[in-house]
């Protein structure tokens, strides 16, 4: 195969991983062309590109899947190659056959090896010829699955060309089959354009384990070890760590033999990732394979020093690949943390909407993949994953700790994000001490949430009250241009009504509950507060100031703080991780403030969060009964079914399929 050359390359993604192709190109000195649709205008990977083209409005179909309008882009812009990245286009042979036809390098496997192991179905019966291990598995479409007479319950649902996680059901009886194809396969539908599903044998709490491999067009196939990937949640991984602290040396050398092997017998190319099952007493069964860059891959970068974009570009160019597995070795051991926009309070929800603040902690063994780099808006169109962070250290338990502390310095001041989530999941026993599987999150839901309750409770209100007066009082210091820079100035004078009230009323609101705190003012200055809240004595003092984050010291102990105005008289305040509202009581309010806004009651349905609505299941004049389904509400490729509380008339619908909705919307209202 003749080597080629690479001049120009175009990104055929989004987001974080779009961001990660062209740092490695400006690397390597290749010029890189952004796609994006029109909510995508201002992104990251839009404004690093060398170029930026528009693939226009519309849906998903319309834009990021968009074979033809994506090939005319790159040969405008007279591309030499396309990366998918991953999800959308990154494993369909369609695309990597167009590329062909237009002469134009597609970086990943060829269609015939893409359209084998890309589709699950195939790529088990492929794996299981080859002497691989594979679980029982019932396949031919919804009524060859609702037939078979001996299906092996509990079984999985997957759809046959998905991945991440997207359409999968666990069912435990056949009451329960039919509605779970039909969505499941809806969902294969929306997400990959294809509605084939299957179901296999669910392996009850097993480990998830993933093998990376590299593969040239010469015949040469190296893995660079596994990665663990366990800790997952609605089958999406959120911690994935390598090595796997679940494999014994022997194991080891079997899983990732097995992966070689069915890479070499299917004639793979490029880079993928092998993923199997693992049992409690080290059986494996392969899962499926991923034909792509795996969302994951920073962990085995961060191991081997193996830049796997770089290789996949060498590879696609011809060349052979640049390492043989003696070469390979790990180092230490990586962590990787999904950072999604989502609120883990109220069942996960995603949680689309305005980013205020984006602070990226700078630590050593720390590197941070993300979408964005500063205030923007997160769409509800895509995947909620803001950012990853990778934290490597020489031990599991070092990686551990850094990880901690990399969560902890890490502020996303938004509607929500699972920040403190996993915090909570890496500081506790049952993950430092390896008792984990898949059903790890679910089995400790309860324990993780109070965890993070708990964390919250821990912060003193009088911190945050001192904190929030600090920056109240020092706005109005700041902003008054006349003010010396003298410890000594007399702050009374210089905000106005303030020079005959030592006194002012703090109210800190958590969770609805509001604590009023009485402060008398001591001392001000523009790097200094003295106060008293309750009787005790307060003291915060400014160290350093980067952009909006204050590094502050509050009664001897160190803080980064971040304090927005969220309205005329309503502040966050950012401690830790977690966001409480601060107001004065002591000033005049706007009348407005006091107008109450109509509260929802349980005959009228709001939606749960920003989204479009998939499906409406009633018209008005709909009698309903309680747990009937009225319609369902999808935001980052999270069904949410919105359900009949009690017995009940429908009086009005509100809203049709396609409309796009927010947090305000009366989806449908009801009468009794």
């Amino acid at each position: 195969m003749p080597s080629r050359k690479i001049h120009k390359l175009l990104i055929a993604c989004r987001g974080e991983i779009a961001v990660r192709i062209i740092k490695t190109l400006k690397k390597l000195s290749i010029s890189s062309v952004a796609v994006y649709a029109d909510d995508d205008a201002g992104a990251l990977h839009c404004r690093i590109a060398d170029e930026a083209r528009p693939l226009g409005g519309g849906t998903l179909k319309d834009t990021y899947l968009n074979i033809q309008r994506i090939i005319d882009i790159a040969l405008d812009t007279r591309a030499d190659a396309i990366h998918p990245g991953y999800g959308f286009l990154s494993e369909s042979p369609e695309l990597a056959e167009a590329c062909a036809e237009n002469n134009i390098i597609f970086v990943g496997p060829n269609a015939d090896v893409m359209r084998l192991m890309g589709n699950k179905v195939a790529a088990r019966e492929f794996a299981r010829s080859k002497g691989i291990p594979v679980a029982a598995a019932v396949t031919g479409g919804i009524d060859a699955i609702m037939s078979c007479p001996d299906l092996p319950f509990p079984v999985l649902i997957k759809a046959a060309a998905g991945g991440g996680g997207k359409g999968m059901h666990v069912v435990r009886d056949k009451e329960e089959l039919k509605p779970a194809l039909i969505q499941a396969s809806r969902e294969a539908l929306r997400y990959f354009g294809d509605d084939e599903v299957f179901v296999e044998q669910y392996i009850e709490n097993p480990r998830h384990v993933e093998v990376q491999v590299l593969a040239d067009n010469y015949g040469n196939v190296i893995h660079l070890f596994e990665r663990e990937c366990s800790v997952q949640r609605r089958y999406q991984k959120i911690i994935e760590e390598s090595p796997s602290p679940s494999l014994t040396p022997e194991s080891r050398a079997k899983i990732c033999g097995a992966a070689v092997t069915l890479c070499k017998e299917a004639g793979y190319n490029n880079a993928g990732t092998v993923e199997f099952l693992l049992d409690k007493d080290q059986n494996f069964y392969f899962l499926e394979m991923n034909t792509r860059i795996q969302v994951e891959h920073p962990v085995t970068e961060q191991r081997t020093g193996i830049d796997i974009v770089e290789e996949q570009i060498r590879i696609a160019r011809g060349k052979a690949m640049g390492w043989t597995q003696d070469a390979i070795s790990g180092y230490g051991h990586a962590i990787e943390c999904r950072i999604y926009a989502e609120d883990p309070e109220k069942g996960f929800l995603p949680a689309a909407g305005d980013v205020t603040l984006y602070h990226e902690p700078q630590m050593r063994g720390v590197r941070i993949d993300s979408s964005i780099d500063g205030a923007c808006i997160i769409s509800g169109n895509y995947d909620p994953m803001i950012a990853k962070l990778i934290c490597h250290g020489k031990t599991r338990s070092d990686a551990i700790e850094i990880t901690k502390k990399a969560l902890s310095n890490f502020i996303i001041q938004s509607e929500k994000s699972n920040l403190t989530y996993l915090q909570s999941v890496v500081s506790n026993t049952d993950f430092a001490e390896n008792n984990i599987d898949t059903s790890y999150c679910n089995a400790h839901h309860d324990e993780l949430l109070h965890a993070m309750e708990h964390a919250r409770s821990l912060i003193k209100k009088e911190d945050v009250a001192a904190m929030f007066l600090f920056h109240d009082f020092n706005a109005r210091l700041w902003n008054n241009s006349t003010m010396q820079d003298n410890d000594g100035v007399d702050v009374w004078n210089t905000i106005g009504y303030w020079r005959f009230q030592m006194s002012v009323n703090v109210t800190v609101d958590v969770d609805r509950d509001p604590l009023q705190f009485k402060v008398n003012i001591k001392k001000l200055s523009d790097t200094r507060l003295e106060c008293v809240i309750n009787g005790c004595d307060y003291s915060v003092v400014l160290t350093n100031q980067e952009g909006d984050i204050r590094k502050v010291i509050i009664n001897g102990k160190t803080e980064p703080v971040f304090v927005s105005q969220t309205s005329s008289h309503d502040f966050s305040v950012h401690l830790r991780g977690f966001d409480f509202l601060c107001r004065r009581d002591d000033q005049l309010r706007d009348v407005n403030d006091y107008v109450k806004m109509e509260v929802s009651d349980d005959l009228r349905f709001v939606s749960p969060m920003p989204g479009n609505v998939m499906k409406v299941n009633v018209k008005e004049g709909d009698m309903v009964s309680a747990g009937t389904v009225l319609c369902i509400v999808e935001a980052m490729k999270m069904e949410n079914n919105i359900v009949a509380r009690c017995d009940a008339k429908v009086a009005k619908v509100n809203v049709r399929e396609g409309d796009k909705v927010d947090t305000r919307t009366i989806l449908i209202e009801l009468t009794i």
